[in-house]
């Protein structure tokens, strides 16, 4: 009887599912967890992307400094941090706000007039984006004239998107779990992610991330400690 009741148990381990199954060294079968892919919430994408910008906004004010201490820069680094702005910024992170959240609070009544001014301010960040961009060449960098105008561009977009990504951070995006059922919640963070991989050709975030560390690189900006004061 004790036979047939280990037999009927080797029968049913085989019955479980071929990926919750593996096999130890001794030959003894072990249940396994599958691999679970990382799920991200619609606020946590849009967060992790506010940390890309921020670390592009410390760039910028390493070249304010520069240039207000008269010290070189690398134009192509401006440059660069600036598309990385315009594409990974502009032309998704906040083409996701205008198409999915804006819309939703404003038929919702809610933050209506903190909508509108998030909307106008990414009117006007794109332009001093395009300033930046034109501005950042080898000839402006030798111009005491043109470096201020760059100066001036890089200084308005800090001003303006540090408190912006903050209000975001801590006003809009904690609302917006409020206004729309789990299951739409859950379908904007997949449509998010496919959007994401549909202009990016893969993770688009890891992809900024690495492009962005390059340029802090670059700057000698990169290692953290250098930021902790000595006190």
């Amino acid at each position: 009887m004790a036979d047939l009741l280990d037999r009927r148990q080797w029968v049913r381990s085989w019955s479980l599912p071929a990926a919750a199954l593996i096999v130890s060294p001794g030959g003894r079968l072990m249940e396994a967890k599958e691999d679970e892919e990382e799920e991200v919430s619609p606020n946590e994408d849009l967060m992790r992307e506010h940390g890309v910008l921020k670390r592009v906004l410390l760039i910028y004010r390493e070249i304010i400094r520069r240039i207000d201490a008269k010290q070189e820069y690398p134009p192509n680094v401006v440059l660069a941090a600036a598309k990385l702005i315009r594409t990974f910024i502009e032309d998704y992170h906040e083409k996701l706000e205008e198409d999915y959240l804006f819309p939703r609070f404003r038929k919702a009544n809610q933050h209506i007039q903190l909508v509108d001014t998030l909307y106008t301010q990414h009117q006007k960040g794109r332009i001093l984006t395009g300033m930046t961009i034109q501005l950042a060449t080898n000839s402006v960098a030798k111009d005491a004239a043109a470096r201020e105008k760059l100066k001036n561009s890089l200084y308005q977009f800090v001003r303006m998107y540090e408190p912006h990504e903050a209000r975001e951070d801590t006003v809009l995006f904690p609302a917006f779990r409020k206004i729309v059922s789990k299951h739409e919640f859950d379908a904007l963070g997949e449509e998010f992610e496919r959007k994401e991989n549909e202009l990016f050709h893969g993770d688009g975030f890891e992809k900024n991330v690495e492009a962005v560390a390059d340029l802090e690189k670059q700057l000698g900006i990169y290692d953290l400690a250098q930021f902790t004061p000595r006190v």
